[in-house]
């Protein structure tokens, strides 16, 4: 009889453990800081909406995007990612993402193919190196981007600063360096058709 309470007892105390032990296992937390926060989720509050926008600025001359339909598409949402298709024209090949890292948060433009095959040039973009505010974030280049942009010919492109705001009836795409500004305002008060998937992604 006493080995049998000796027995069970055991087995009640190898229970408990185990349950107190997988009461602590867990993921370690994406942490971010307010200001972060809030700029993503009021991105991510117009997901699976489309939006018109024009080029308000460009000093550089013989600009790809002049007369051309641009379209933002916040297309794919989760709690860390959002990814957002940039059409100009017929031209699919650029989605914006933007992922929180726990240290922040990281613009990247996934440039493809019309097959959907990578571009030489891809995955370029930059990281937050401050809290900036809930309505704009600046996204210096990173390292990644720096030597892509050397390898590619273009290194004047290292001190790339790539901007987004977001305001209730505007959101904004900017680029900046040195001698070189770039800036497309897109209207937020009214929705537009939501095009097809860029190119690289699906619908399905």
């Amino acid at each position: 009889m006493k080995a049998k309470i000796n027995i069970l007892t055991l087995l009640l105390s190898s229970t408990i453990f185990c349950s107190a032990n997988a009461a602590t296992i867990s993921a370690a937390p994406l942490v971010s800081v307010p200001s972060h926060e809030n700029f993503f989720n009021s991105i991510k509050a117009l997901c699976h909406k489309a939006f018109a926008g024009q080029v308000t600025v460009d000093n550089a001359s013989g600009g790809g995007f002049s007369n051309k339909k641009l379209i933002m598409h916040i297309r794919k949402c989760s709690d860390e990612r959002l990814e957002i298709p940039f059409h100009v024209g017929d031209d699919a090949s650029r989605t914006w993402i933007i992922t929180k890292t726990g240290s922040g948060l990281s613009l990247k433009h996934d440039h493809r193919h019309q097959d959907g095959s990578y571009d030489e040039s891809t995955m370029y973009g930059g990281h937050t190196n401050d809290a900036g505010w809930a309505q704009v974030q600046s996204f210096p280049a990173d390292e990644y981007s720096k030597q892509l942009f050397v390898k590619s010919g273009i290194p004047q492109s290292v001190g790339n600063t790539w901007q987004m705001f977001v305001y209730p009836e505007k959101f904004s795409y900017r680029l900046i360096r040195q001698g070189r500004e770039f800036r497309v305002d897109f209207d937020l008060t009214q929705a537009v058709q939501t095009p097809d998937a860029p190119w690289g992604y699906s619908d399905k």
